[in-house]
């Protein structure tokens, strides 16, 4: 656990300054501040002035990040525990025997295709990978994560049966193939040169479309589906666009399908929404807004990540993310924030907490209440205020998951926040632990690798966060 961070709290005119834990703080204030008794300024957060979020596609946790730390015992080099792969986690197949998660290397045949076809996605398959079972748990009941292999053997046939790609030679026991620092040479480094969430959760156990809508409204409205629909809550974006807080969103090479999700990001100025293209200008003129929204490119051929596309890709459009950021005049006062949207039915050994706090009242489909966060999914925070090797987690019971990021702009910018889920969540503020912003770049030689031919037949393949993309734009 990282040790904890500190803010400066002054109690009315008394002006008092403590050195109390930040979460301890927050707490407090929480009691006093509809009193008028508190003003809290959490540590690190005030020296940021923008924060950018590129939300990837469908990985967990382990499968991505799993060996980052496993050459050395599973300890940061600044000597913090990570929790990660020991070697020996496994799942039992469909005959029953063991089968044992291995690592995906540099050499490994088809590589940034793996795990060579689209894992089960969605409410009743996470129940599934996790479970044993498509229905919903008993309440409280701890997963036993041990019904992967099986649950992918039927993914494997589904994906057959609907003609879409699968890598030739896939099998089931390839689901538990997890990327070493090697193959993954951008994701690992940044998330050994600042800081790694080893615990950080989805924060519905289901899809791309709801987690997205937790991580930019702080619920889903009930949905636990990718069926293509507008959400008709308020958003960050408009949230932040009503105080006064410039905000962009930046689709990778066409409109970003974010736009199309809420009533106020649809309506909102041209100003407000841009291209990869932009926000590399943008970045590279010091104009970055306070808070800025990326998105990958959706069809089979993007840079996703969404299995079975191409990763490599997506490690370019990492470092060029990065690079946008790092090179520009904005760089000592900017949080970047790495994040996969879902797990997408890959490999993770750790069972996803109860406790979450449902963000309203609204009736989940499948009967699902909402106090279940997801799967772990891979997330780095990237900012020169960050020690290098830092593992982050939350400090209290909380654990981080998507709505963490609504947290961490509103307490940023002082503003209420638009849920439950988010007014409970823990803020990243903690990770930013340094006061001189550090002059190193980790990433300074490290390249993306070299992304291998897409298949005609992957190439032909219309993905349905695509199709979704579509479909909503074609809506009036």
């Amino acid at each position: 656990m990282t040790p904890p961070s500190y803010a400066s709290v002054s109690f009315g005119s008394f002006g008092v300054a403590t050195r109390t834990p930040a979460w301890e703080t927050v707490q407090h204030a929480q009691e006093l501040s509809s009193k008028g008794m508190v003003t809290v300024t959490a540590s690190g957060l005030s020296a940021v002035e923008h924060i950018v979020v590129l939300m990837l596609e469908n990985r967990s946790f382990d499968h991505m990040l799993g060996y980052l730390y496993a050459d050395s015992g599973n300890v940061s080099p600044t000597g913090e525990p990570f929790d990660g792969l020991t070697g020996t986690e496994s799942c039992p197949g469909t005959d029953g025997s063991p089968v044992t998660v291995y690592r995906l290397t540099p050499s490994t045949a088809d590589v940034y295709f793996m795990p060579g076809a689209d894992p089960g996605e969605g409410y009743q398959a996470t129940n599934d990978q996790l479970y044993g079972s498509a229905g919903a748990p008993e309440a409280g009941a701890a997963s036993s994560m041990t019904g992967f292999v099986t649950n992918y053997a039927g993914a494997i046939k589904d994906n057959l049966a609907k003609g879409w790609h699968v890598v030739p030679g896939t099998t089931e026991q390839m689901i538990m193939g997890c990327y070493t620092p090697q193959a993954l040479p951008v994701l690992s480094t940044m998330a050994e040169g600042f800081a790694v969430c080893d615990a950080w959760f989805a924060s519905a156990p289901t899809m791309t479309m709801p987690n997205r809508a937790f991580a930019c409204a702080g619920t889903s409205q009930g949905h636990l589906d990718d069926k293509a629909k507008r959400f008709t809550v308020p958003s960050i974006f408009g949230h932040l666009g009503r105080h006064g807080i410039p905000w962009k969103i930046y689709g990778e090479t066409e409109s970003p399908l974010t736009k199309l999700d809420f009533d106020d990001t649809r309506h909102a100025p041209a100003s407000n929404i841009g291209l990869f293209t932009d926000f590399q200008a943008d970045a590279a003129a010091g104009k970055l807004p306070a808070y800025a929204f990326l998105e990958p490119s959706w069809s089979a051929t993007g840079n996703s990540e969404h299995p079975n596309y191409n990763v490599a890709l997506g490690e370019q459009f990492l470092l060029d993310a990065y690079r946008a950021v790092h090179d520009g005049p904005d760089w000592d006062s900017t949080l970047l924030i790495v994040t996969y949207d879902e797990h997408g039915g890959c490999y993770d050994h750790v069972a996803p907490p109860w406790g979450a706090t449902p963000p309203d009242n609204a009736p989940g489909e499948f009967g699902f209440d909402f106090t279940r966060f997801g799967p772990r999914v891979p997330t780095v925070l990237i900012s020169p205020l960050i020690p290098r090797g830092t593992v982050f987690r939350a400090p209290g019971s909380v654990p981080l998951d998507h709505t963490s990021i609504l947290a961490t702009v509103e307490r940023r910018w002082n503003l209420p926040a638009l849920t439950r889920r988010d007014a409970a969540a823990p803020d990243v503020g903690g990770a930013l632990r340094l006061t001189v912003p550090r002059t190193d770049d980790p990433l300074a030689d490290v390249r993306a690798p070299a992304p291998p031919p897409t298949t005609r037949a992957l190439a032909a393949q219309t993905s349905h966060l695509q199709q979704l993309h579509d479909e909503l734009l074609a809506q009036p």
